[in-house]
Formats: structure tokens, C-alpha cells, sequence
């Protein structure tokens, strides 16, 4: 097939038909980031415990709707699972000396077998659905427009309540521990204790974006959270990024914050076009990755070629000085 042919194969009305699909992943996704946006970027500490606490909020939530829990309350379930997972990979950072990245993984390592278990109890289940016409979920991929309104009220809401926390004493230790751990620890600050704190916290986060994801596509899959942390890295620093383009002089915490809901939203509306080219979905977690490494060294590019810029400049004037003496 010839380029020009591709290309008319191609039918836009299906790009625009899936849009709103991809905005409301982007938001439940966005949920995610402002999880990892705390250990990443805040606590300065790479948490591999999402991938599997993610999982975890889709099997708590799905479960426990079957069950005859309502959604609303199923998700409150899920975000504590997901806090007591994030606590689990503290205790074993700051209590057993095990570096965070590995601690992550042991929590991750495990909590598969435990999401087998909470699907399918003592023999184990792979995955569980839930039927929206069944039950009365907060948001369904049959229902759209209502998903995308429900996820704006919760980024909204959650975004208002980060706001605030991290501006009290304790948010503010939290935030002081990942930039300077040893000026922290001199003023007194319990960082083993805030970086537990820190951790729980943005499981917790995780997990809500878990239970909600899972009530959207309407299962829940022992593999659905993997690769997730690739995915909210994606969220973190697209979001950064456009944040710092728009925002050239510094923006304050709060319009960061959302600008990560709008980093998983831009995502997963790419996502959306590159699946509307028909390139081959195998290639969908290399094509990940390329963008957040792409994203990733955008700022550092920019600062070499600042640095650069001004070596030059200094050079110039240092030979324009020489010149004239």
C-alpha cells in the first residue's frame, strides 16, 4: 500500500469518535500520576510498588462491588489496601536499612499473589468482571461523558486536598524530606516516618486510580497494573513539561498538580491517535517509552543549551575585551 493510500484509508470521524474515551483514561490515569508525582518528585524516591497496588485497588473494588458494596464505598476500601501497601514498602526501606527501589519490588512481588487471592479467595483468580448493567458504578466506558464528569469532580477534589496537605506542618516536612533529607533530620524531622508517610499516601492515590480504572473498563486483570508505573511516569513529566512551557517564570503547587492530570490526558490522547494509525499495538510499550525518555531529557537539553548560550556569550565579550586592550 502505497503512502497516499494509507493516509486515505485513514477515516478522522474515528480519531474525533474516540476522543472523549481517551480524555477520560487520561483523567483516571492523572489520578495515578499525582500518586507517583509525590514519591518521584516529592520524596525524590523511585516506588516500584505501583504496578502491583494499582492492581490491587482494581481487585479490592471489583470484589467488593460483587459482593453487594456500593462503588463509592468499595473505593474507600481500595484506597486504604493501597495506603497499607505503600506502608509496607516503608517499613521495609526504613526499618529493615532495604533500598527503596528493591523495597518496591518485594512489595510488588508479593502483592500479586495477594491480588490472586483477593479475586478469587484461597485458590486464586487471574481476573473478575462486573456488569454496569448490574451494578451502579461510578464510571463506565459505556458511559462516557458521565466518566469524564466524574473523574474531573475527583482530580478536582483530590487536587484541593494535596493542596492543602502539603501546605500544613506535616505535607511540608514530607516535601522538606525529599529535598534535603539531611537539613530535615537537623531540624528535627522523623524523615523514616515521612517518607513512610509519604509512601502510603501515594499507593493510596494509585489504588483509587486502580479501582476506578477497573470500574471503567469493567474488570479487574491480575496484569492490569502492569507497566503502570511507566504510564504515571509518562503523566509526571509530560505534565511538567507543559506546566514549565506555559508557565516560563514558575507556577505555583496547585497549577502543577494539575497540569499532571493534564500530562495523563495528553498521553492517552496520543495513544489514541497512534492506535487510529494503525501502527502495530505490540509496539504501543516501546512507543511508551521513547516519550518519556523524549520528555525526560527535554530538560536537560534545555539547560545544555542554555549553559552554552551563555559560555559563548562569555567567550565573546571575553575576546571582544581582549580585542580592545
Amino acid at each position: 500500500m502505497s503512502i497516499a493510500a494509507y493516509f486515505a484509508s485513514l477515516n478522522p470521524a474515528n480519531l474525533i469518535k474516540g476522543i472523549p474515551g481517551s480524555v477520560a483514561q487520561g483523567i483516571v490515569w492523572g489520578l495515578m500520576a499525582l500518586g507517583v508525582y509525590i514519591t518521584f518528585r516529592l520524596l525524590d524516591i523511585a516506588d516500584l510498588t505501583v504496578d502491583g497496588s494499582f492492581t490491587t485497588g482494581g481487585a479490592v473494588t471489583v470484589t467488593l462491588i460483587l459482593m453487594g458494596c456500593p462503588a463509592w464505598a468499595a473505593l474507600l476500601v481500595a484506597i486504604v489496601a493501597g495506603l497499607l501497601a505503600g506502608l509496607v514498602t516503608g517499613l521495609l526501606h526504613t526499618k529493615l536499612g532495604i533500598p527503596a527501589i528493591l523495597a518496591g519490588i518485594l512489595t510488588q512481588f508479593a502483592l500479586y499473589s495477594v491480588n490472586l487471592h483477593i479475586m478469587g479467595g484461597w485458590k486464586g483468580a487471574a481476573n473478575k468482571s462486573v456488569n454496569p448493567d448490574q451494578y451502579a458504578l461510578l464510571i463506565s466506558l459505556r458511559h462516557v461523558p458521565k466518566a469524564i464528569i466524574v473523574g474531573a469532580v475527583a482530580a478536582a477534589v483530590i487536587i484541593a486536598v494535596l493542596y492543602w496537605y502539603f501546605g500544613t506542618e506535616q505535607g511540608s516536612a514530607i516535601r522538606a524530606t525529599g529535598s534535603n533529607p539531611a537539613m530535615s533530620r537537623a531540624q528535627g524531622i522523623n524523615i523514616n516516618s515521612m517518607k513512610v508517610l509519604g509512601l502510603a499516601i501515594s499507593n493510596a492515590l494509585v489504588a483509587l486510580s486502580g479501582g476506578l480504572m477497573a470500574q471503567y473498563q469493567g474488570f479487574s486483570d491480575i496484569n492490569m497494573g502492569r507497566g503502570s508505573i511507566v504510564i504515571g511516569l509518562a503523566a509526571v513529566i509530560i505534565g511538567e513539561t507543559l506546566c514549565d512551557a506555559f508557565f516560563r517564570k514558575g507556577s505555583s503547587f496547585s497549577t502543577r498538580l494539575i497540569f499532571l492530570v493534564i500530562g495523563g490526558i495528553v498521553y492517552y490522547v496520543v495513544v489514541g491517535v497512534v492506535l487510529w494509525l494503525r501502527l502495530p499495538s505490540n509496539d504501543l510499550k516501546l512507543f511508551t517509552a521513547a516519550v518519556v525518555a523524549v520528555f525526560l531529557a527535554v530538560p536537560y537539553l534545555q539547560k545544555q543549551a542554555k549553559s552554552s548560550f551563555r559560555q559563548a556569550g562569555k567567550a565573546a565579550l571575553k575576546e571582544e575585551g581582549t580585542t580592545h586592550a
